[in-house]
């Protein structure tokens, strides 16, 4: 008697889209180029050399800073999610100090989605509108940070080529973005109109209008006065210590770094980590530093060491604050599922 061989079951593991493939393939080759580039003709006992003569107090100093500055991030945030309804000052930073571990350690910016979903099961605002603002905030740091490096070029008599030349597509896409802010949730009704006349299932066709509608609603929060000039005066303040903590941590290392040059740096950095990039910006912000500081002064070798220390401490803080995150989120049960 012969038995009839089992049915395979059906593989139940997550499959890996294609679009991810391509996705990191891209980021790792991109970082492995930059890498190339950055680190060409480093004098790595000399980094050595300024890592290890470094200034722990300026160091502590620094990371001081970042914390602060994470601290007011969360606040900023915040002021957006508030327009919807009450969300706690703790429930704001841990969910930040999560979704900025989750962009150091995971590919893509899914940072993004792990505050959003934190803040979202920790309140019960729409996961959709809590998305929207998150997506918003980095909307407008853009934004502000094309402001500071086009204001700063305009003050420089030496201009870092690749920065000055990728200046006015920055600029276009800033505008793009403020514009987007100002006229989409006025724009809402040619979404309903294309939703209601689109062949989709009734189900989906609802699904879609109501994530709309709540994404739409996180726009704008922008345009209530109070809070626009509320989210701008600490978008200044961060950015302004953000450049303080970049001069301080030159500092450690025996380097002078002009305000006006951290500013274009943190700038830079900015703007560079909307790239395909792997985990942690690793090429990205060595790319970078070495473009931005090597016009002005420091050799090669001073920027790699430089943002080897950076990213090293931004690593410490934000993943000291983003694992407590990830604790107090798994040790407190959501008062509200969404």
């Amino acid at each position: 008697m012969t038995v009839a061989p089992p049915i395979p079951s059906e593989d139940r593991r997550p499959k890996i889209s294609r679009a991810k493939v391509i996705s990191l393939t891209v980021a790792m080759l991109l970082a492995a180029t930059l890498l190339y580039y950055s680190l060409r003709g480093i004098q790595w006992s000399q980094v050595g050399g300024l890592v290890a003569g470094a200034k722990l107090s300026y160091l502590g100093l620094g990371c001081c800073l970042i914390t602060l500055t994470l601290f007011l991030r969360a606040f900023r945030w915040r002021i957006l999610l508030t327009a919807e309804g009450p969300v706690s000052i703790p429930d704001a930073f841990w969910a930040t100090s999560a979704g900025y571990f989750g962009n150091n350690f995971l590919p893509a910016r899914a940072g993004e989605f792990v505050r959003a979903f934190m803040v979202s099961a920790r309140t019960g605002l729409n996961k959709a509108y809590v998305l929207a603002t998150a997506f918003s905030e980095r909307m407008a740091d853009a934004i502000a940070l094309v402001v500071i490096s086009a204001l700063v070029l305009l003050t420089m008599p030496a201009q870092p080529g690749w920065l000055a030349t990728a200046a006015k597509p920055f600029a276009i896409l800033g505008l793009g973005g403020v514009l987007a802010i100002a006229l989409l949730p006025r724009l809402e009704w040619l979404g309903r109109s294309i939703l209601e006349r689109s062949p989709i299932p009734i189900g989906l066709r609802t699904k879609l209008t109501d994530v709309m509608e709540h994404g739409l609603r996180g726009i704008r929060a922008f345009h209530q006065p109070r809070r626009l000039f509320g989210f701008l005066g600490l978008t200044m303040l961060i950015w302004c210590l953000d450049a303080a903590t970049t001069v301080i941590y030159a500092a450690a290392l025996g380097l002078v770094m002009p305000l006006a040059v951290a500013f274009l740096l943190i700038a830079g950095l900015g703007l560079g980590s909307a790239l395909p990039s792997t985990p942690g910006y690793i090429g990205i912000y060595q790319f970078v530093a070495v473009s931005v500081l090597v016009p002005f002064g420091f050799s090669k070798t001073d920027a790699v060491a430089y943002i080897l220390v950076f990213q090293a401490l931004q690593y410490v803080v934000i993943g000291i604050c983003g694992a407590l995150g990830f604790l107090k989120y798994r040790r407190r049960r959501p008062e509200v599922q969404a």
